[in-house]
């Protein structure tokens, strides 16, 4: 049986988010999964970029809708950026996220996941945004009790 740890927050706007996202990157180590579950401009890109900066990186973050895969790069980690939203299949690019799955010095953010979700690993931190107004979001973070870390460095 799988235990599951959860903790929640709200977000004022996209500095608020991106802000989260900065702090969740500082915790990271490598080997982390994150999936992102929202609607179309939900805050997921917005997010990451978050993220990149939280592990150093200082590479510009833009969506991957078009690419797929966008990669962000520190000294020590490598954040590789998947959003299959344009896809009705996964097709090769799900040979893609297997490849970097086994990466110690990988993190992965998945934006659209349940197009590959055969591929996606049980051990990820899923976070589901919700839109409460016109730039408010509530965030809501599920994660196996091997990443309850990730939830208790953002409390």
């Amino acid at each position: 049986m799988s235990i599951f740890v959860k903790w929640q927050t709200k977000s004022g706007g996209s500095n608020e988010t991106e802000l989260l996202g900065e702090k969740l990157g500082q915790i990271l180590k490598g080997g982390e999964v994150i999936e992102l579950v929202s609607d179309l401009g939900g805050g997921k890109t917005t997010f990451v970029r978050g993220l990149a900066k939280g592990i150093g990186s200082l590479d510009n973050v833009a969506s991957p809708s078009f690419t797929i895969r966008r990669e962000y790069y520190t000294n020590d980690l490598t954040l590789y950026h998947f959003d299959f939203y344009r896809l009705k299949e996964p097709g090769d690019i799900s040979h893609d996220l297997k490849e970097v799955l086994h990466k110690p010095d990988a993190v992965i953010a998945v934006e659209w996941g349940d197009i590959v979700k055969g591929v996606m690993p049980h051990r990820r931190l899923t976070i589901r945004i919700k839109s409460t107004g016109t730039n408010t979001r509530e965030f809501i973070f599920k994660a196996p009790e091997t990443l309850s870390y990730l939830l208790k460095g953002l409390k």
